[in-house]
């Protein structure tokens, strides 16, 4: 396939070769209005930056000395799920966005599995060397933040990125929703639309996950209601299926009159002690998804997340960056609002 060049995108502009590559760098030199311009055009075109001149270009720029230039990346499904890029509901966004950024930039992906039983560090490594493989993303971390002890020369000898978690033993760089942000703006809408009772249903093993930035964002949220409204947060998820003793009790005793949660189930669950939402109780969702536009919530942008572990992972591969960071790095995108079916402006007499 032909590869369409600054000249190509040039000439279609109407400027020169020099004013394309600041446009496409996102140089300020340049107004925004005529970066967007060109980075649109060059959009429309299929222009793909050729990773070798890229990586060249920065390392000249930084007066080092080039390596030998690579071309792949390798994405890692980091979750216990052999299928999670397939079949889990929020991973398979982040994916998305990674081999979009990736494609993008010029680069290719090669798929690993973390808890694959026939692979460990020594064999990995050796993959990658064959394989010409110079970055590493890893995607899917939903149980533990903490990386297998196995793989720690890996991360020693490649600049690697995780989505969606801050990583320990090893801290490495991340790109992540910003939870606490997300909790934040989630709470503050439901006080818009009147409600006076919001509470958090929410696993504690997800918030430590996130190190606590769920929570922390819905309590300083709540300190725009008054204290007797400031509900504690239902934890208890894990349960044996179909028993809602718990949360029934719960419910009454608490009265929240809308919930903000990661399950779906949670509008089930309600339903079957006979609430109705948004009648009785509302719902917004901390992690909206486009299979599920009825509900109103939190659009995390996952794919956006993975988007920017590629330009990190890439920049570090520029830089000759590796093993595992001093101080690691974090690159935090904000969700946003989406409007739905399961919250509805609230009277004062409601």
């Amino acid at each position: 396939m032909k590869r369409i060049t600054m000249n190509e995108i040039a000439k279609a502009a109407g400027v020169s070769k020099n004013t394309v590559s600041l446009a496409l760098r996102n140089d300020p030199q340049l107004p925004e209005h005529t970066r967007q311009r060109i980075q649109k055009l060059a959009d429309e075109m299929g222009y793909q930056l050729n990773p070798v001149i890229g990586q060249l270009m920065a390392q000249l720029r930084a007066s080092n000395s080039p390596d030998t230039p690579q071309a792949t990346l390798a994405l890692i499904n980091g979750n216990t799920d052999p299928e999670a890029f397939k079949k889990h509901p929020t991973i398979p966004a982040y994916v998305e966005g990674c081999k979009r950024r990736a494609h993008k930039r010029g680069y290719g992906l090669d798929y690993f599995w973390l808890h694959d039983p026939e692979l460990n560090g020594e064999r990995l490594n050796r993959i990658l060397k064959a394989r010409g493989i110079r970055g590493i993303l890893i995607v899917g971390m939903m149980n533990s933040n903490r990386l297998p002890s196995q793989f720690n020369a890996t991360w020693e000898q490649y600049p690697a990125v995780v989505t969606g978690v801050r990583t320990r033993q090893p801290a490495l760089s991340f790109a992540s929703t910003d939870h606490h942000i997300v909790a934040m703006r989630a709470l503050e809408r439901a006080i818009a639309l009147g409600y006076q009772r919001p509470a958090l249903v929410l696993d504690h093993v997800i918030d430590e996950l996130v190190e606590g930035r769920f929570s922390s964002g819905y309590t300083i949220a709540q300190r725009n209601l008054p204290r007797k409204n400031h509900l504690p947060t239902y934890s208890e998820i894990v349960r044996p299926q179909g028993d809602l003793t718990g949360f029934s009790k719960w419910l009454e005793a608490e009265k929240p009159d809308v919930i903000l949660t990661l399950y779906n189930r949670v509008r089930s669950d309600l339903e079957k002690l006979g609430y109705e939402c948004p009648e009785d109780i509302g719902l917004i969702q901390l992690e909206w998804r486009k299979d599920q536009p009825e509900w109103a919530g939190m659009n995390q942008h996952n794919d956006i997340v993975g988007e920017a572990a590629v330009d990190m992972v890439i920049s570090m591969i520029h830089n000759n960056e590796r093993g595992v960071p001093d101080f690691p790095r974090a690159t935090l995108i904000s969700g946003t609002w989406v409007d739905g079916q399961t919250v509805r402006p609230r009277k004062a007499s409601d």
